[in-house]
């Protein structure tokens, strides 16, 4: 099992910028897939980026190319996700997952935090 921590969420004005970041502790981190989700109100849980133990395979939702970043740094356990130009739809709860492989799913979730946009 793999304990995650999310922070870095709060209220920003559209075209602002904000850095999540999701610590991980437990089983070896640096082997795992690493995602970020986001669920707003409403809506279901959807996928916003995802990067490789290496980090050399990374993967976005259209919706955030351009804009998003996310990173990883194994020496810490710790995966970021950089926002910037932020926009009103992109207000949801923000959550990170890791899985051993895309074929073993997502299995390990954090609890998620909050981001809002203002517009």
């Amino acid at each position: 099992q793999v304990q995650l921590v999310e922070s870095g969420g709060g209220l920003v004005q559209a075209g602002g910028s904000l850095r999540l970041s999701c610590a991980a502790s437990g089983r070896i981190f640096s082997n795992d897939i690493m995602g970020w989700f986001r669920q707003a109100p409403g809506k279901g849980r959807e996928f916003v980026a995802r990067i490789s133990w290496s980090g050399g395979s990374i993967a976005y939702t259209e919706f955030v190319k351009g804009r998003f970043t996310i990173s990883r740094d194994n020496a810490k356990n710790t995966v970021y996700l950089q926002m910037n130009s932020l926009k009103p739809e992109d207000t949801a709860v923000y959550y990170c997952a890791a899985a051993t492989s895309l074929l073993a799913g997502w299995s390990n979730w954090g609890q998620g935090t909050q981001v809002t946009v203002s517009s």
